[in-house]
């Protein structure tokens, strides 16, 4: 992609706001804020969050099947599980003016998850005991009425999710399926960088359930939650749970443990039968008999994580992206591109990395000095940086972005080290 014609620019002086990560993708130009929780992905964005999806749908694909479900659902779907009334960032519509109220006087539900949708739907499928168990996943937009939107991206109001739903004919095999997801997500973890610095966290059940669920909680110092670590065993626990009667039931003294501030990657919720009873939804075992359906929940919110990637990787100059998940891999800096024989010349190595299967962002800028180019490169953020000028007589100016140390390489080695 080549700055002049990408659609991006950087807005070094934009306000600061009340969090790290909104503040610099702002200023990188990765998002723009349409209001308080709701962000525009600008092309830089796009690239980051589509290879966030993409390193989750690849490991989702090895335990669950991918479905799309829709925004919109009736109200009555959500009275019928009893959730209506009692979910208080549940959003909904309503008409927008008098001709849409006389024309057609309905309000929906704007789904924030999908346990309410994808319980009729595998009811209507997964009827008998050869059908299960079974699981399906999505990656969708969401939305949720926060009473205040903030922390940029890690809380809005509008935000993208992987949610994946679970069906199982015992308990044991729910349990069974539970572990199976949670390696799923150590393995996506490992690929987004963050898995030496997340730890397995037990927390409230929430609306969902009465009993425990589990949250991945990577360590930040600027995180929502405060969990309670117990470093010798590598597990933690959810401030909310930090009660004498968690104490109690868990076996575990929350005095010997470490404070520290996080902010969730993912969770996983044991539904029971929570929300199969609430539809009614039984199989038929092999003796003929219905029997309830247990069910799991697991969410990895993919916008929320880049948020916490913003917050957790950058120094004061901007964004250090990880390489699996930065929009490109290199940032080649055009300098000295007043002639054309020097564009050529840069847009050659260009053209080169690119066939060469790199993925490449080219500040070709005529007009903007070294300084500012320098600048931009350090705000973005991009892995690596290949400067070209005349002053490189043909080669390249290789910098790593999380170093201080450049040097001059041919093409061929410069290949080699970002390989």
């Amino acid at each position: 992609m080549r700055y002049s014609q990408s659609f991006v620019k950087t807005n070094k002086n934009a306000k600061d706001l009340d969090s790290i990560n909104a503040t610099l993708l702002i200023k990188a130009g990765f998002v723009d804020q349409l209001m308080a929780g709701v962000y525009s992905y600008l092309p830089l964005g796009t690239r980051v969050l589509q290879k966030v999806e993409q390193i989750v749908r690849e490991e989702m694909d090895k335990i669950a099947v991918e479905v799309l479900m829709p925004s919109l659902a009736p109200i009555a779907q959500w009275q019928q599980s009893g959730r209506f009334e009692t979910v208080d960032v549940l959003m909904k519509t309503v008409p927008a003016n008098k001709a849409a109220e006389q024309k057609h006087n309905a309000s929906y539900v704007l789904n924030p998850t999908h346990e309410d949708i994808i319980t009729p739907i595998a009811k209507k499928f997964n009827v008998s005991y050869r059908d299960l168990p079974t699981a399906a996943y999505q990656i969708q937009t969401k939305f949720r009425n926060e009473p205040r939107a903030k922390s940029g991206i890690l809380r809005g109001r509008e935000f993208r999710m992987k949610d994946l739903y679970s069906f199982h004919t015992t308990e044991a095999d729910l349990m069974r399926y539970y572990k199976i997801v949670a390696e799923a997500y150590w393995k996506v973890y490992e690929r987004l960088g963050l898995k030496e610095q997340t730890v397995y966290t037990y927390a409230s059940g929430g609306d969902f359930t009465k009993e425990y669920s589990h949250e991945f909680q990577t360590f930040l110092e600027s995180g929502e939650d405060t969990i309670y670590l117990d470093r010798k065993n590598n597990i933690a626990y959810n401030k909310e749970i930090v009660t004498d009667e968690d104490s109690k039931k868990l076996g575990v003294d929350f005095s010997k443990m470490e404070a520290v501030r996080a902010s969730e990657v993912g969770n996983i919720f044991p539904l029971g039968t929570r929300f199969s009873d609430a539809f009614d939804y039984r199989f038929t075992d092999k003796d003929g008999t219905q029997k309830p359906v247990y069910m799991g929940c697991y969410g990895i919110g993919t916008s929320r994580i880049i948020g916490v990637i913003a917050e957790k990787f950058h120094d004061d100059k901007g964004l250090v992206w990880p390489k699996n998940v930065a929009p490109f891999t290199v940032h080649l800096v055009g300098l000295d591109l007043v002639t054309d024989n020097r564009q050529q010349t840069t847009g050659s190595i260009y053209d080169q990395l690119t066939k060469a299967g790199i993925e490449v962002f080219y500040d070709d800028r005529i007009d903007v000095s070294a300084g500012g180019k320098f600048t931009d490169a350090d705000l973005i953020g991009i892995p690596y940086r290949a400067v070209v000028s005349k002053r490189t007589e043909g080669k390249i100016e290789f910098k790593k972005r999380d170093s201080k140390e450049s040097s001059l390489v041919s093409l061929d080695e410069f290949l080699k080290l970002i390989s």
